[in-house]
């Protein structure tokens, strides 16, 4: 196979999160919920309809403000772009193809930011929504262990997996991580995960 196959190969299949089952990869939390429902598993069903509705209100609220941000700030802060991601996209593949696919994602970012009405939106805008989304989860939140009581759901899963990221990854400034560590239960919850869940890896990274 070409490099450029390989890497198309690589841009299609390298959505996270995935699970590896015998000799099929499933990405992205939505059909990885569906992949395991399928196998008779549920994190929700224990939930009425009620409480199902609310999770996945939630859930959109998250992919619509979380995931909309860090792929902002990863992609459309110049800074960022110049000094991080592009060189940490790119570094498996060889020169020039690193800087070909780079490009070429920075484009696609860009394009889907227009086309939310998030093109012209500042750092700052960008912020405020993130803490707004932050606000609500922590209400919600309250002092539960979980989003619904006692059992994590899939929207814990995906607040997780959010939080996480950016608590974690390195930026050219930590305003992104700070609006987290604003809400002290959403930082609690994260350390709750990450210590239940994950043990095993070693000294958590939130700890």
């Amino acid at each position: 196979m070409s490099l450029v196959a390989e890497a198309f190969v690589s841009q299609i299949a390298g959505k996270v999160p995935f699970i590896h089952v015998g000799n099929q990869v499933v990405s992205e939390l939505g059909p990885i919920v569906q992949f395991v429902k399928a196998k008779g598993h549920s994190l929700s069903d224990g939930l009425g309809e009620v409480q199902k509705a609310e999770m996945k209100a939630y859930m959109e609220l998250v992919n619509n403000m979380l995931l909309t941000a860090e792929l902002y700030l990863q992609w459309c802060d110049e800074a960022t772009v110049g000094e991080i991601t592009h060189a940490r996209y790119g570094s498996p593949y060889p020169w020039p193809l690193n800087h070909i696919l780079a490009y070429q994602k920075q484009w696609e970012v860009k394009r889907k930011m227009k086309a939310i009405g998030w093109g012209k939106k500042t750092l700052d805008q960008v912020l405020e929504d993130v803490d707004q989304c932050c606000q609500a989860l922590s209400q919600r939140l309250g002092t539960q262990p979980y989003f619904f009581n006692k059992q994590p759901t899939e929207l814990d899963a995906l607040v997780f997996g959010h939080l996480y990221t950016i608590l974690t990854t390195q930026l050219t400034n930590d305003e992104l991580s700070e609006k987290v560590k604003n809400y002290s239960n959403l930082l609690a919850f994260c350390r709750r995960i990450e210590q239940h869940y994950f043990e095993d890896r070693g000294k958590g990274r939130l700890s």
